[in-house]
């Protein structure tokens, strides 16, 4: 795990309960839940997990904060969808059909409302030129197994990761710093603003490693 710090989170715009400097969280346990507004998965498990633990330790010093970012669907993970979410509970796309599916939304709006923070991942146009070097360097940063591959399963895997890279149109900065494989993701950072954790999709031992962050003085 990289040697990263609360300050390596980038936050482009604060849509709820902000701006916050995250350099004046230190003495608190941070936990960053990274969504999607396009993402059913982030409304139906771990945004309402994280709500849980908000509610259960913000009076014992955890700060929860939400990130929603884009590494996908660029057209709806956007921050005037962001801004909709907040405001009135309005969810989109895949979202909105699957949350309507579960039966959890209400008159098609969210029933809950996030009770923290809320900010904008800075999501910028890719300009880096696609290059063996960089299809290479995200193969090994991503695939820990990749040199293990037999050759035919690397060329495989560098044309994919070539395509991926080709299509891709912007970049999303605490998405990619933390190399994040997807949504729901979550970072968490101790009392000392120290990065100790950083998992991807539902996880289950997250309370326990609150407990145990928030335990340390």
């Amino acid at each position: 795990m990289n040697n990263y710090s609360l300050s390596d989170v980038t936050v482009d715009t604060w849509v709820q309960g902000g701006p916050i400097s995250l350099a004046d969280l230190i003495g608190s346990v941070v936990l960053i839940e990274v969504f999607q507004v396009n993402c059913p998965g982030c409304f139906i498990y771990s945004l309402p997990r994280a709500i849980d633990l908000h509610e259960r330790y913000y009076q014992q010093g955890l700060v929860v904060i939400g990130l929603a970012t884009a590494f996908e669907d660029y057209d709806k993970n956007t921050l005037e969808n962001l801004q909709k979410l907040v405001t009135t509970g309005e969810v989109i796309g895949e979202t909105f059909k699957a949350l309507n599916q579960h039966g959890v939304l209400s008159q098609g709006r969210l029933p809950w409302k996030i009770p923290f923070a809320v900010g904008m991942d800075r999501v910028v146009a890719e300009t880096e030129p696609v290059t063996d070097e960089r299809v290479l360097r995200y193969a090994s940063e991503f695939l820990p197994e990749f040199e293990k591959f037999s050759d035919e399963q690397k060329i495989t895997v560098l044309q994919q990761i070539r395509h991926y890279m080709e299509q891709k149109s912007m970049k999303a900065e605490t998405f990619e710093r933390f190399a994040l494989q997807g949504t729901p993701s979550c970072i968490m950072f101790d009392r000392k603003g120290q990065l100790k954790d950083v998992s991807f999709g539902q996880i289950d031992y997250k309370q326990a490693m609150v407990e145990h962050f928030l335990a340390e003085k």
